[in-house]
């Protein structure tokens, strides 16, 4: 697999080769006549490919890493004098173009061929045994190198595909839950409004009077419709998160739902860091202001208790209030409130989100208990 594909590496490779050719050609010019042939038609196809500015890939990519290989053990051969830093030069080019285009093994195997090459043949230079032998160790220490990134970069660019995914399931299940709310809540709101405005206009026709009493019902249910709708608003928010302590902005999120709904609200719970990561905090405080605000919605109670502690066993979060409950009675988990399609469906997928435990007691005709134990990191 290509290491280096980038940067213009084939036409700055296919551009050096024919120079490469040519410069052997002219500084070897006691080599036999079947060499010289061999290397005008190495330079030749050099320069055609050069012209041509083709990516050498697969198996041909390799059948011209082999012919470079071969031209380097030629000129390796009857190269010397003048002509060693001609050898030399190639060497390195041949590693750069194992590194750019193939794989460690390839490079290897170009290092190990040179080196045992120049091991083998005795021609005491020095120089150019240094040079293959150090070239080579950092060419395949270099390939080690970027295969190594390449496999964590592949692996963080997963990671970031996966929380992509993740984080547009979540933006999905938001708007569901978003447009559950408002058909639930303000939609219908307006659509009984509707319907009272129409029953309020024939009423007029008939009897004036009753019409005005029944005006000032319409007035009643405009002013809570606007403090449903006030709620609403107010639950899309973006949730002012205190980083450094979770109860603290509880605390505060429990004021402004009593100062918006008018419910009284009780909070218990020490100002401690609890130590959960940001987005964890965020999710927390997003499922008590929507337990507070199904309170508000549906619970028709006035009052609610808050508490939060950070206790060995997690962070545990009650919101108990004095409504008219469920249609059912009992405590059930969350894994009960699953089997049987039970409960508030966002809250039930929050404390999933969280890996939390929930716990929810309903006492028809006097309220509901909410209990969340959140794992801490």
């Amino acid at each position: 697999m290509p290491l280096l594909p980038r940067f213009g590496w084939p036409r700055w490779v296919s551009a050096i080769r024919p120079v490469l050719a040519a410069a052997a050609l002219v500084l070897l010019p006691d080599a036999p006549w079947y060499l010289k042939v061999f290397l005008g038609l190495y330079a030749l196809g050099a320069l055609a490919w050069a012209v041509r500015g083709a990516t050498p890939s697969g198996m041909g990519g390799l059948l011209i890493l082999f012919v470079d290989a071969v031209v380097f053990l030629v000129l390796a051969n009857y190269g010397n004098g003048g002509a060693l830093w001609l050898v030399s030069a190639f060497f390195l080019y041949l590693l750069t173009e194992a590194l750019a285009f193939h794989g460690p093994l390839e490079v290897a195997v170009v290092a190990l061929v040179g080196a045992v090459f120049c091991g083998l043949v005795e021609r005491g230079d020095l120089p150019l045994e240094r040079t293959v032998l150090v070239s080579g160790a950092l060419a395949c220490g270099f390939a080690v190198s970027r295969r190594r990134q390449k496999a964590e970069a592949d692996a963080l660019r997963q990671q970031l595909d996966e929380a992509q995914k993740r984080a547009e399931k979540a933006r999905e299940a938001e708007r569901q839950r978003i447009a559950s709310d408002f058909h639930d809540g303000p939609l219908q709101s307006f659509i009984s409004l509707q319907m009272r405005l129409e029953i309020l206009r024939k009423l007029l026709d008939r009897d004036f009077n009753a019409g005005m009493e029944d005006l000032k019902q319409l007035q009643g249910l405009a002013l809570a419709q606007v403090r449903d709708l006030r709620a609403f608003l107010h639950s899309m928010r973006p949730v002012d998160v205190d980083g450094a302590n979770l109860v603290a902005t509880a605390r505060r999120t429990a004021e402004s739902f009593q100062k918006e709904s008018g419910i009284p609200v009780t909070f218990l719970g020490a100002n401690t860091p609890v130590g959960l990561p940001p987005e964890m905090t965020l999710e927390v405080l997003q499922m008590l202001r929507e337990a507070l605000h199904n309170v508000q919605k549906h619970a028709a109670a006035t009052r609610v208790a808050v508490a939060m502690e950070k206790t060995e066993r997690g962070l545990e979060i009650s919101v108990d209030d004095n409504g008219h409950g469920f249609s059912f009675a009992g405590a059930y988990t969350l894994e009960e409130l699953e089997l049987l399609r039970l409960g508030p469906a966002s809250l039930k997928r929050r404390a999933r989100s969280l890996n939390a435990d929930l716990l929810l007691e309903s006492r028809p005709g006097r309220g509901v208990g909410l209990k969340f134990r959140i794992p801490l990191p």
